[in-house]
């Protein structure tokens, strides 16, 4: 199996002949044979091909060969053979989300896309899709591909060899039909990673039981009143969060104070509410005629996270797979909260910060070490998670918490994390990194791979 990269071309000839550059053809390890199985996507070719004596690796293909694999574009792409006779050419990835007509086809995730497009410049074959754009009695899917000078365009090709699930909607992926939609692809041997968004239970079961277990704070589905009582005696202050909530969205803050009563604190439109309580009957009575439907919560034990003035800090960590099928810590965010607000999130008056800034001004000639720590459980729970999902995953965002003992604890834990951690100026390089790991995982799963990387 040998892996390199070659720039592909059109040839006005006639006859059904594939051109390799001989340079090509010793790298490829091409056995002496008249034909070869030319591949794109799902679709293949038979043809004979001959040599070229010219420098470099270059592929010439034929108009006939180029319509019936449906190569989206000539352009350097990596290329690969098999048993001296089998030449894939990709790999085609293809990201599944929503797609629109407009000059900005993806929406607000535009520009990610677009940073996928500059990573997989030269070495695969890169574009979004949406459900609707897949025509499976044909096996092939109408893409949106980036042009060169920034513009986009829609070509109808084969069926991808990677698919990354980047779908926005958590209520459109729990229909039945987009499951099924996504099945069809793991039917077929076609990859397909991050299969849905995690509700907060879900990874609660997937580390029950678990070595990892321990980093998760006590923790109880849908809470009676006599479970939030008890928490609140044992832990002073818990959360109530949605259990398929993102963003702080819908989160209570609910405090007791054995002199002065029981406290709830939330985010009601742009403003911060602290109310107060003389009696737990009152504060139960305020939240079930709130819209917190407590069948739809998980209630998690408070933490006394390290703090910056009087502020509580978190940190969102981003992992990735790599192209050798490991964990990798992309980057790191620190989030500081805003005064008086339940959580960390920019949106309600958090700082984002780097967590060299925090964890030095808060641990001192400590902080590599008790970062390095961080680090060490933030994979343990990637690799804990993933060995008991059932589906691919290839990204993961964990919101880590460090509390005064050095303790370290996962609040959340996300399959398709946001990126607004890397829009800080420090940590835009980590955001680039992030992007090309995610790339070099597509190119792992679809087996573009030279032997010493498997």
């Amino acid at each position: 199996m040998s892996l390199t990269t070659c720039t592909i071309h059109v040839t006005q000839r006639q006859e059904r002949v594939i051109y390799l550059t001989s340079e090509l053809a010793r790298t490829l390890k091409l056995a002496k044979t008249r034909t070869v199985t030319l591949h794109l996507g799902n679709k293949t070719a038979s043809t004979g091909f001959k040599l070229l004596k010219k420098p470099g690796s270059h592929l010439y293909v034929p108009l006939a060969i180029m319509s019936q694999l449906k190569i989206p574009s000539l352009d350097s792409t990596l290329i690969i053979c098999n048993n001296g006779k089998d030449i894939r050419i990709g790999p085609l990835i293809g990201i599944l989300t929503s797609v629109s007509n407009s000059s900005n086809p993806f929406g607000s995730r535009t520009e990610f896309i677009r940073q996928f497009v500059r990573v997989a410049s030269g070495r695969s074959f890169f574009f979004g899709f949406s459900p609707r754009d897949v025509n499976w009695d044909q096996a092939t899917v109408t893409g949106t591909f980036a042009r060169k000078d920034g513009g986009w365009y829609r070509k109808t090709v084969p069926l991808p060899d990677v698919v990354y699930n980047r779908l926005p909607s958590r209520k459109s992926e729990k229909l039945p039909s987009m499951n099924e939609f996504k099945q069809r692809f793991v039917k077929r041997n076609i990859p397909l990673f991050n299969w849905a968004f995690f509700e907060k239970w879900d990874i609660y079961n997937l580390l029950e039981g678990t070595d990892a277990f321990k980093y998760v704070p006590e923790s109880h589905i849908n809470p009676s009143s006599i479970q939030i009582k008890e928490m609140l005696d044992r832990h002073k202050f818990i959360y109530l969060k949605p259990t398929a909530g993102s963003l702080g969205f819908g989160i209570y803050r609910l405090t007791y104070n054995p002199k002065r009563g029981y406290y709830a604190r939330y985010r009601q439109g742009n403003r911060n509410v602290l109310l107060r309580f003389n009696k737990f009957d009152g504060l139960m009575q305020h939240l079930r005629s709130s819209n917190a439907k407590l069948s739809n919560y998980v209630a998690q034990q408070g933490i006394r996270l390290i703090e910056i003035d009087n502020c509580p800090i978190d940190f969102r960590f981003h992992l990735t797979k790599n192209i050798s099928n490991q964990w990798v810590v992309a980057g790191i965010g620190a989030k500081k909260a805003g005064k008086g607000s339940v959580t960390t999130h920019v949106r309600t008056g958090g700082q984002l910060m780097t967590p060299e800034q925090v964890m030095k001004q808060i641990f001192g000639a400590r902080a590599d070490q008790v970062l390095t720590s961080a680090k060490e459980a933030a994979i343990k729970l990637a690799e804990t998670i993933e060995d008991n999902d059932r589906h691919t995953l290839g990204e993961l965002g964990f919101d880590l918490g460090i509390d005064h003992n050095e303790r370290i604890w996962m609040f959340e834990a996300n399959s398709k994390p946001g990126r607004s951690i890397f829009k800080h100026p420090a940590l835009k390089g980590e955001g680039k990194a992030s992007v090309q790991y995610i790339h070099d995982y597509c190119q792992y799963l679809s087996r573009f791979r030279a032997r010493r990387e498997t």
